[in-house]
């Protein structure tokens, strides 16, 4: 438990050592962290964008290969189509009996299949040809397994009811290519298939439909389109009629994680399992040329920069470590001693020297800092003396600038003469004003009751409106348990009277003051309220004696914080809010009197 306290003094006495550790820390890490971490997102940003530009030419060109086998396919169908002697077969094939039962010409068909062998350009990708009549009655060449139970010169009616049928018949003569084996009806199989409508070539406006061509072609023929790559793969989908159908994959042990929603591609899929995929769509088929490859494969080079990224700074983290913190002790040692001597210096512990002969800079700024501590100890010596008898000076003048005993008996006087020649009028105005001085004097204290300071502006107000007609309107409202607070003498009389000669008197009619006072919390907050022409510059009230009188005095009295706080609009009026706490009342004018 020593030892931990011990730890945590030397921490607290040395913190000024370790910020600038802390600090030469970070500016040497931390820009090398932060230029490995910028440098790393460049090389993958980089490596991404190159591998997918490639790639994607790549793709074009794959499918342009690709456009030229699936051409040879078409060209061999279009000329099964135009082959005479192929049409003359497929119209003679189609009889019917007087009972209206179908019969078979196995020699038709014989010579149908001579046709199509003799038709054929290239066998290498061909599984094997069928052809059907009007009447669903198929022939097939090639092997049984891609055909399955067509090849056998019986009717299949139900390929009306197909959908690739009906593909073809709105094709109307064009070549459709699907994903999988139309005849076999499983997706999974080896070949896929091109369908096409055959019409009569030689019917130009309005040819007569004469069979259906299906071409059952091994996908092996893509292997010849895409090349080999030991960290990618290739993926083809038929995504022609908005049914994603997996035609192609290289290698086929590429898994792809199968949704339950059928409308969502597989490379999507691929995606979300972390791979990066670039597509392209094939021209004659429609179909989506994609290239995936794992993410971590293609950034394995910028993992490689990461890693030695990490390995130099943090070797050279460790040095910096090292560095820094000797580099902290020396920047700090001289400004400890310094700190030592200042506080041994304004203790007195150690007193100024004048031989003393400085080494170095911070020992310049010690004897400097000794010369200032000295004559700055003398200076505020002399200040504060000074301000005191200025301050008791300025509060003595502001709260005593008159002598009003005299005027107290000459008013008593005036008001008796007053009332023996019946002029009551200057006789309640002589009292009135001999009520006043009477309240300035306040038997020489400088606090006085709420209520007497309330009472002595009804008195100055009585003056006032005998001065101006009665043009003046008083309203108090203040709090009952205020009356009998003390609270520093004509602290708002000169408010009132502010009121009168700034906002009342230049106004055309009657005007209307307002006097309140309440509690709020421990504050006591006085407003005066008038509706007078306002004030178009507040800034004047800070410079007007009556309103900076006041405000001093409220300060001296109240201490700083206490307020004064003025809110004036031109032709509507003006209040001054003042606010103080009570337990701070006549602390520093409770030794003070005044003439």
């Amino acid at each position: 438990m020593k030892a931990l306290n011990t730890i945590k003094r030397k921490l607290k006495n040395e913190k000024y050592r370790y910020r600038n550790f802390i600090l030469i820390l970070a500016l040497s890490i931390g820009p090398l962290m932060g230029l490995g971490f910028v440098s790393f997102n460049i090389t993958k940003d980089l490596l991404v964008k190159n591998q997918t530009e490639t790639i994607q030419n790549h793709l074009e060109t794959s499918s342009e290969v690709a456009d030229l086998l699936f051409r040879n396919i078409i060209n061999m169908e279009r000329i099964i189509t135009w082959n005479k002697d192929v049409q003359k077969e497929l119209k003679e094939s189609v009889t019917l009996d007087v009972a209206g039962g179908r019969l078979v010409d196995n020699g038709s068909l014989r010579r149908l299949q001579d046709h199509l062998a003799s038709s054929l350009i290239d066998t290498q990708d061909i599984e094997s040809v069928c052809i059907f009549n009007v009447n669903f009655q198929g022939m097939c060449y090639g092997k049984s397994e891609s055909y399955g139970r067509y090849g056998n010169g019986g009717f299949h009616e139900h390929i009306e009811e197909t959908e690739w049928y009906r593909d073809a018949v709105q094709k109307d003569g064009k070549s459709i290519f699907y994903g999988y084996n139309v005849l076999q009806g499983n997706k999974s199989s080896k070949t896929f298939s091109s369908v096409k409508l055959l019409k009569d070539p030689g019917e130009f406006y309005d040819p007569t439909t004469t069979g259906l061509l299906v071409v059952n072609i091994n996908k092996s023929i893509f292997s010849r389109v895409f090349k080999k790559s030991d960290n990618s793969a290739f993926l083809i989908l038929d995504d022609s009629q908005g049914i994603y159908r997996d035609v192609y994959r290289y290698p086929s042990s590429l898994q792809v994680k199968e949704s339950q929603n059928r409308e969502v591609s597989p490379l999507e899929e691929l995606e979300n399992q972390g791979y990066i995929v670039t597509d392209y769509k094939n021209r004659i088929t429609g179909w989506t040329f994609s290239h995936v490859i794992n993410e971590k494969e293609l950034l394995k080079q910028s993992n490689q920069i990461r890693n030695v990224t990490i390995s130099i700074a943090s070797v050279i983290a460790i040095v910096a470590f090292v560095f820094s913190f000797l580099l902290s002790e020396t920047l700090s040692n001289p400004i400890v001693r310094l700190r030592k001597m200042a506080a041994e210096w304004t203790s007195g512990l150690i007193q100024p020297s004048e031989t003393d002969d400085p080494t170095d800079e911070i020992g310049a700024i010690g004897q400097t800092f000794q010369k200032i501590t000295g004559e700055n100890k003398v200076l505020n010596e002399e200040l504060i003396r000074s301000q005191l008898k200025k301050r008791e000076a300025e509060l003595r003048a502001l709260q005593a600038q008159i002598k009003p005993h005299f005027l107290y008996n000459t008013l008593d006087s005036m008001y008796w003469m007053a009332s023996l020649e019946n002029n009551h009028e200057v006789a309640k105005m002589a009292v009135a004003l001999s009520e006043t001085f009477k309240l300035s004097l306040n038997n020489g204290n400088d606090m006085i009751p709420v209520s007497k300071e309330l009472e002595h502006i009804k008195h100055y107000l009585t003056i006032q409106n005998f001065r101006f007609n009665h043009r003046f309107v008083y309203v108090e409202e203040v709090d009952s348990r205020l009356l009998d607070k003390e609270i520093l003498k004509l602290l708002l009389q000169p408010l009132v009277e502010n009121s009168i000669y700034h906002g009342l008197e230049p106004k055309v009619g009657k005007g209307t003051i307002i006097l309140t006072g309440r509690f709020e919390d421990e504050w006591i907050i006085f407003t005066v309220r008038d509706d007078g022409v306002g004030i178009a510059d507040l800034d004047r009230t800070r410079n007007g004696y009556g309103m900076q009188n006041v405000r001093e005095r409220l300060y001296l009295c109240y201490g700083e914080d206490s307020e004064l706080t003025v809110h004036s609009k031109v032709n509507e009026g003006t209040c001054v809010e003042i606010r103080f706490r009570e337990n701070k009342g006549g602390q520093n004018l409770a030794e003070s009197s005044y003439i």
